[in-house]
């Protein structure tokens, strides 16, 4: 193993990751390059450097790179452009933008949503919410409450959780003035992507309040989603719990 390879894993193992040199050579590389990416050396939508210069500044083999790539490319964290070279994932990029929108109509056929906030407010985090955060219960979260309309019919009712030491500044109208995806949004203005989640998914019956904004009777059968999305090296930022109307919807996944 090449002394540059040894030296950008040492911080690696030092932080408790005591296999890292154990593990295959292009799952190294590829941690290397999330650490890259954590730590903002490429920004969502840049491109990172080709094979030939990541294989030289690890001293490591092009295919053992482009392996690395490769995966990190299978989870949507980079993109490959033909001709181009292999850049950032943003989801300002269209086959990235809805992917963590699991809801489809039965007809198939492709629907943008529409967003309204609610509310946006900023208070101390309650215990559950500041343990699945991996903050102090207390502390300083963002409670945002979305509405989210599929050709103007109200589909979703969001309630969302995010770390208040991270986005500063949020408020009602920045973020109702946005016109992009709201992770996208994310992304640009508070430096946060959002690479992976975790659902936990079950049935419910609209409450009072639930079933006013969403137009449905009170008891109407909603899918309770609750969702855990990090950023880089498995880091939490956001709770949402959203309940869906599945009345010509359905929740669509592939497991591998």
């Amino acid at each position: 193993m090449s002394n540059q390879l040894l030296s950008e894993l040492g911080a690696t193992s030092a932080t408790g990751s005591g296999s890292a040199a154990y593990s295959p050579l292009y799952k190294q590389i590829k941690r290397l390059l999330l650490k890259s990416l954590d730590k903002g050396e490429w920004k969502p939508g840049d491109a990172i450097p080709s094979e030939m210069e990541l294989a030289s500044r690890f001293q490591v083999s092009q295919g053992t790179v482009r392996k690395a790539i490769d995966e990190l490319a299978a989870d949507n964290l980079l993109i490959r452009r033909q001709g181009k070279g292999t850049y950032v994932a943003t989801h300002q990029e269209a086959r990235v933008r809805f992917r963590f929108l699991r809801l489809t109509p039965d007809s198939d056929e492709p629907a943008a949503p529409s967003s309204r906030i609610l509310e946006c407010t900023r208070l101390r985090s309650p215990a559950d919410i500041a343990g699945l955060l991996r903050v102090r219960t207390g502390d300083h979260v963002i409670n945002l409450k979305r509405l989210l309309s599929f050709g103007g019919v109200p589909i979703i009712l969001d309630d969302i959780w995010l770390p208040g030491n991270v986005f500063k500044g949020m408020t009602k109208d920045s973020i109702q003035s946005n016109t992009s995806p709201l992770y996208a949004h994310f992304e640009s203005v508070y430096g946060v992507s959002m690479v992976s989640a975790d659902e936990k998914i079950k049935a419910v019956a609209a409450t009072g309040q639930q079933a006013d904004a969403l137009q449905v009777a009170v008891g109407t059968p909603l899918l309770f989603v609750e969702r855990v999305s990090s950023t880089y090296g498995g880091r939490p930022m956001e709770v949402r719990r959203g309940l869906y109307v599945t009345e010509v919807f359905h929740y669509r996944t592939s497991l591998n």
